[in-house]
Protein backbone atom coordinates (compact mmCIF):
# COMPACT_ATOMS: atom_id res chain seq x y z
CA UNK A 1 0.00 0.00 0.00
CA UNK A 2 1.45 3.30 -0.50
CA UNK A 3 0.00 6.87 0.30
CA UNK A 4 -3.13 8.33 -1.39
CA UNK A 5 -3.35 11.81 -0.87
CA UNK A 6 -6.74 11.55 0.58
CA UNK A 7 -5.03 9.77 3.64
CA UNK A 8 -4.45 12.81 6.47
CA UNK A 9 -1.68 11.93 8.36
CA UNK A 10 -1.15 13.77 12.08
CA UNK A 11 2.86 14.08 13.00
CA UNK A 12 3.25 15.09 16.88
CA UNK A 13 6.86 15.65 17.73
CA UNK A 14 8.68 18.19 20.09
CA UNK A 15 11.57 18.25 17.91
CA UNK A 16 11.54 20.28 14.54
CA UNK A 17 14.43 18.77 12.49
CA UNK A 18 12.57 15.17 13.48
CA UNK A 19 9.22 16.53 12.79
CA UNK A 20 9.97 18.51 9.49
CA UNK A 21 11.92 15.24 8.39
CA UNK A 22 9.43 13.20 8.95
CA UNK A 23 6.79 15.29 7.31
CA UNK A 24 8.51 15.76 4.18
CA UNK A 25 9.54 11.66 3.95
CA UNK A 26 5.28 11.27 4.57
CA UNK A 27 4.78 14.13 2.06
CA UNK A 28 6.95 12.47 -0.64
CA UNK A 29 4.90 8.94 -0.39
CA UNK A 30 1.52 10.56 -0.99
CA UNK A 31 0.47 11.30 2.01
CA UNK A 32 -1.15 14.59 2.87
CA UNK A 33 0.80 15.43 6.67
CA UNK A 34 -0.23 17.97 9.38
CA UNK A 35 2.44 18.69 12.05
CA UNK A 36 2.33 19.70 15.46
CA UNK A 37 4.73 20.57 17.82
CA UNK A 38 3.41 19.20 21.04
CA UNK A 39 0.71 18.10 22.77
CA UNK A 40 -1.71 20.55 23.50
CA UNK A 41 -0.83 22.04 19.57
CA UNK A 42 -2.46 18.82 18.48
CA UNK A 43 -5.41 19.28 20.66
CA UNK A 44 -6.48 22.45 18.52
CA UNK A 45 -5.79 20.61 15.66
CA UNK A 46 -7.88 17.81 16.33
CA UNK A 47 -10.50 20.11 17.40
CA UNK A 48 -10.71 21.26 13.99
CA UNK A 49 -9.39 18.59 11.28
CA UNK A 50 -10.07 14.99 11.37
CA UNK A 51 -6.71 12.64 10.36
CA UNK A 52 -6.52 9.18 9.54
CA UNK A 53 -3.69 8.30 11.25
CA UNK A 54 -1.71 10.30 14.30
CA UNK A 55 2.08 9.60 14.51
CA UNK A 56 2.95 10.83 17.89
CA UNK A 57 6.21 11.29 19.96
CA UNK A 58 5.79 9.92 23.68
CA UNK A 59 8.62 12.14 25.41
CA UNK A 60 7.25 15.85 24.85
CA UNK A 61 7.60 19.18 26.86
CA UNK A 62 3.99 19.35 28.65
CA UNK A 63 1.61 16.36 27.73
CA UNK A 64 3.41 13.63 26.80
CA UNK A 65 2.12 11.05 24.24
CA UNK A 66 0.71 8.46 26.42
CA UNK A 67 -1.14 10.73 28.65
CA UNK A 68 -2.38 12.53 24.98
CA UNK A 69 -3.56 8.68 24.06
CA UNK A 70 -5.13 8.01 26.52
CA UNK A 71 -7.53 10.34 26.57
CA UNK A 72 -7.83 10.77 22.99
CA UNK A 73 -9.28 7.03 23.06
CA UNK A 74 -12.01 8.09 25.09
CA UNK A 75 -13.19 10.27 22.34
CA UNK A 76 -12.16 9.01 18.52
CA UNK A 77 -10.94 5.25 17.12
CA UNK A 78 -8.10 7.56 15.00
CA UNK A 79 -5.52 4.56 14.87
CA UNK A 80 -2.17 5.91 16.68
CA UNK A 81 1.46 5.16 15.98
CA UNK A 82 4.38 5.85 18.98
CA UNK A 83 7.22 7.20 18.79
CA UNK A 84 9.64 7.25 21.22
CA UNK A 85 13.68 6.93 22.41
CA UNK A 86 13.00 4.24 24.83
CA UNK A 87 12.31 0.98 23.63
CA UNK A 88 11.84 -0.97 27.15
CA UNK A 89 8.89 -3.45 27.06
CA UNK A 90 7.56 -1.61 29.58
CA UNK A 91 7.05 1.46 27.91
CA UNK A 92 5.91 -0.13 24.52
CA UNK A 93 3.39 -2.33 27.05
CA UNK A 94 1.93 1.60 28.39
CA UNK A 95 1.63 2.89 25.39
CA UNK A 96 -0.41 -0.08 23.86
CA UNK A 97 -2.32 -0.21 27.31
CA UNK A 98 -3.14 3.54 26.94
CA UNK A 99 -4.63 2.74 23.37
CA UNK A 100 -1.93 2.96 20.99
CA UNK A 101 -1.83 0.62 17.49
CA UNK A 102 1.75 0.29 17.26
CA UNK A 103 5.10 1.39 19.07
CA UNK A 104 8.23 1.99 17.42
CA UNK A 105 11.41 3.10 18.92
CA UNK A 106 14.11 5.68 18.11
CA UNK A 107 16.29 5.64 15.98
CA UNK A 108 14.59 3.96 13.05
CA UNK A 109 14.42 3.56 9.65
CA UNK A 110 12.23 6.03 7.61
CA UNK A 111 10.95 2.87 5.54
CA UNK A 112 9.80 1.17 8.86
CA UNK A 113 7.57 3.42 9.89
CA UNK A 114 6.30 3.59 6.18
CA UNK A 115 5.53 -0.20 6.31
CA UNK A 116 3.98 0.40 10.04
CA UNK A 117 1.89 3.00 8.41
CA UNK A 118 0.77 1.04 5.61
CA UNK A 119 0.30 -1.77 7.78
CA UNK A 120 -2.09 0.23 10.50
CA UNK A 121 -4.40 1.88 7.49
CA UNK A 122 -4.61 -2.01 6.16
CA UNK A 123 -6.12 -3.05 9.43
CA UNK A 124 -8.38 0.11 9.56
CA UNK A 125 -12.41 -0.42 8.70
CA UNK A 126 -12.71 2.20 5.28
CA UNK A 127 -14.64 4.78 5.95
CA UNK A 128 -18.64 4.19 5.27
CA UNK A 129 -20.86 7.72 4.80
CA UNK A 130 -23.72 7.70 7.01
CA UNK A 131 -26.50 6.35 4.99
CA UNK A 132 -29.70 8.55 4.76
CA UNK A 133 -32.49 6.75 5.97
CA UNK A 134 -34.74 5.52 3.39
CA UNK A 135 -37.92 6.58 4.90
CA UNK A 136 -38.16 10.37 6.40
CA UNK A 137 -41.17 11.19 8.63
CA UNK A 138 -42.89 14.48 8.95
CA UNK A 139 -45.35 13.67 11.82
CA UNK A 140 -48.26 11.46 10.77
CA UNK A 141 -46.46 11.36 6.79
CA UNK A 142 -43.77 9.33 5.73
CA UNK A 143 -41.70 9.97 2.74
CA UNK A 144 -39.75 7.18 1.00
CA UNK A 145 -36.56 8.11 -0.10
CA UNK A 146 -35.88 5.41 -2.58
CA UNK A 147 -38.95 5.89 -4.65
CA UNK A 148 -40.25 9.11 -3.87
CA UNK A 149 -43.26 8.33 -2.41
CA UNK A 150 -45.52 10.20 0.70
CA UNK A 151 -47.60 8.49 2.41
CA UNK A 152 -49.96 9.10 5.19
CA UNK A 153 -51.31 5.37 7.28
CA UNK A 154 -51.78 3.20 3.91
CA UNK A 155 -52.73 6.06 1.93
CA UNK A 156 -50.62 6.95 -0.58
CA UNK A 157 -50.21 11.48 -0.72
CA UNK A 158 -50.55 12.37 -4.37
CA UNK A 159 -47.80 14.86 -5.05
CA UNK A 160 -47.19 16.73 -8.54
CA UNK A 161 -44.31 16.56 -10.69
CA UNK A 162 -42.89 19.81 -8.99
CA UNK A 163 -43.72 18.93 -5.68
CA UNK A 164 -42.08 15.58 -5.81
CA UNK A 165 -38.99 17.12 -7.50
CA UNK A 166 -38.39 19.44 -4.27
CA UNK A 167 -39.19 16.50 -1.91
CA UNK A 168 -36.02 14.95 -3.46
CA UNK A 169 -34.03 17.45 -2.79
CA UNK A 170 -34.98 18.51 0.40
CA UNK A 171 -35.06 14.63 1.38
CA UNK A 172 -31.24 14.52 0.20
CA UNK A 173 -29.88 17.16 2.46
CA UNK A 174 -32.62 17.24 5.65
CA UNK A 175 -31.47 19.71 8.31
CA UNK A 176 -29.72 21.56 5.51
CA UNK A 177 -31.07 25.00 4.19
CA UNK A 178 -31.57 25.42 0.59
CA UNK A 179 -31.45 28.89 -1.25
CA UNK A 180 -34.24 29.44 -3.33
CA UNK A 181 -31.72 30.41 -6.50
CA UNK A 182 -30.91 26.82 -5.51
CA UNK A 183 -34.33 25.31 -5.86
CA UNK A 184 -34.50 27.19 -8.75
CA UNK A 185 -31.10 25.93 -10.91
CA UNK A 186 -32.05 22.00 -9.33
CA UNK A 187 -35.67 21.92 -10.90
CA UNK A 188 -34.63 23.43 -14.02
CA UNK A 189 -31.79 20.53 -14.33
CA UNK A 190 -34.13 17.95 -13.52
CA UNK A 191 -36.71 18.79 -15.59
CA UNK A 192 -33.95 19.47 -18.41
CA UNK A 193 -35.49 23.45 -19.09
CA UNK A 194 -32.57 26.09 -19.59
CA UNK A 195 -33.17 29.91 -19.16
CA UNK A 196 -36.02 29.85 -21.78
CA UNK A 197 -38.14 27.13 -19.27
CA UNK A 198 -36.46 28.82 -15.79
CA UNK A 199 -38.87 28.77 -12.93
CA UNK A 200 -38.85 31.76 -10.97
CA UNK A 201 -38.18 32.54 -7.70
CA UNK A 202 -41.33 33.41 -6.87
CA UNK A 203 -42.87 30.66 -8.16
CA UNK A 204 -40.80 28.08 -6.45
CA UNK A 205 -42.26 29.70 -2.95
CA UNK A 206 -45.58 29.40 -4.34
CA UNK A 207 -44.77 25.37 -5.48
CA UNK A 208 -43.32 25.38 -1.39
CA UNK A 209 -46.75 26.45 -0.10
CA UNK A 210 -48.84 23.73 -1.79
CA UNK A 211 -45.96 20.94 -1.06
CA UNK A 212 -46.47 22.25 3.03
CA UNK A 213 -50.37 21.27 3.20
CA UNK A 214 -49.81 17.47 2.18
CA UNK A 215 -47.86 17.13 5.59
CA UNK A 216 -48.07 20.27 8.08
CA UNK A 217 -50.51 20.02 10.39
CA UNK A 218 -50.60 24.16 9.94
CA UNK A 219 -48.97 25.13 6.85
CA UNK A 220 -49.10 28.75 8.00
CA UNK A 221 -46.73 27.32 10.82
CA UNK A 222 -44.47 24.93 9.49
CA UNK A 223 -42.52 22.64 11.33
CA UNK A 224 -40.95 20.18 8.96
CA UNK A 225 -40.15 22.52 5.86
CA UNK A 226 -39.11 25.29 7.44
CA UNK A 227 -38.61 28.82 5.76
CA UNK A 228 -34.97 29.80 7.38
CA UNK A 229 -34.44 33.44 7.64
CA UNK A 230 -31.59 34.68 4.85
CA UNK A 231 -31.00 31.26 3.98
CA UNK A 232 -33.45 29.53 2.08
CA UNK A 233 -36.02 26.08 3.28
CA UNK A 234 -34.78 23.51 5.14
CA UNK A 235 -36.58 19.80 5.67
CA UNK A 236 -36.29 19.22 9.78
CA UNK A 237 -37.83 15.39 9.76
CA UNK A 238 -38.46 14.07 13.10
Amino acid sequence: MTGVPDIHLLIVDDDERIRSLLQKFLMRQGFWVTAARDGAHARRLLDGLEFDLIVMDVMMPGEDGISLTRDLRTRMATPILLLTARGETADRIAGLEAGADDYLAKPFEPKELLLRINAILRRTPVKVEPKLPKVITLGEVRYDVDRGEMWRGHDLVRLTATEAALMRIFAARPGEPVTRTQLVEDLNRGSGRGDNGQTQERAVDVQITRLRRKFETDPRQPRYLQTVRGAGYMLAPD
